[in-house]
């Protein structure tokens, strides 16, 4: 039986946040997500998109000769297709990350799949969604990320970190809202506190503003 997912966009593009930021990558744009984060940047794909079979999202993504290929959103765990398509990709030979809000379980998720875990802040209206009991399936070489809108978002995340010790489990990254928060003002506040985190900047934003597909 063919298998489907809904797919917003599926484009080549430089990876611009987390670990990988700087490398040519293959982003599959899943549509649909549950979250409506008072900041998101994709809310186009919150509807509508394409389906395709996975063999033929594999096939597109093959056009592009890339290494490394990202699952993102929407929130592409709202499909559950989507363990499957990272199995597929991994088995394909791909280095393949996957962007998630943290609101859904990653327990069954591949162990060599890189996940980055957006832990929802209060600012971003879905703080009650975080599933915090992802935290204890991440691995060295996950990620777990925080957009943080203002001073009170930066205090929590920073309570989180150090309740579940998460700096020691995985890289912490810190980003500035787009538009809410000063990348300058959240780089003192990190150096003031010393704190053991990796602060990141869009690179896709500086380079290609909001402009979808890029």
């Amino acid at each position: 039986m063919d298998r489907y997912l809904r797919i917003t966009e599926i484009f080549y593009s430089l990876q611009g946040e987390a670990r990988q930021v700087g490398w040519p990558t293959v982003f599959i744009r899943l549509t649909g997500c549950p979250l409506r984060c008072h900041y998101c940047d994709t809310t186009y794909a919150f509807t509508g998109g394409d389906t395709k079979t996975l063999d033929a999202i594999l096939n597109e993504v093959k056009q592009y000769g890339a290494r490394h290929v990202t699952v993102t959103g929407g929130e592409p765990l709202a499909q559950k297709q989507c363990a499957t398509l990272l199995i597929l990709l991994l088995e394909a030979g791909y280095q393949v990350s996957l962007e998630t809000s943290g609101a859904l379980s990653i327990a069954d998720i591949d162990p060599r799949v890189e996940k980055v875990v957006d832990l929802k802040t209060p600012g971003s209206g879905e703080v009650e969604r975080n599933d915090y009991d992802n935290i204890r399936h991440l691995q060295t070489h996950d990620q777990v990320k925080f957009v943080l809108t203002d001073r009170n978002d930066y205090d929590w995340a920073v309570t989180k970190i150090k309740k579940y010790n998460l700096s020691t489990q995985c890289d912490v990254l810190f980003s500035p809202a787009t538009g809410l928060l000063e990348a300058r003002v959240l780089a003192d506040w990190i150096v003031a506190d010393r704190l053991s985190v990796r602060m990141q900047i869009q690179l896709h934003k500086i380079l290609w503003g909001e402009q979808p597909g890029r």
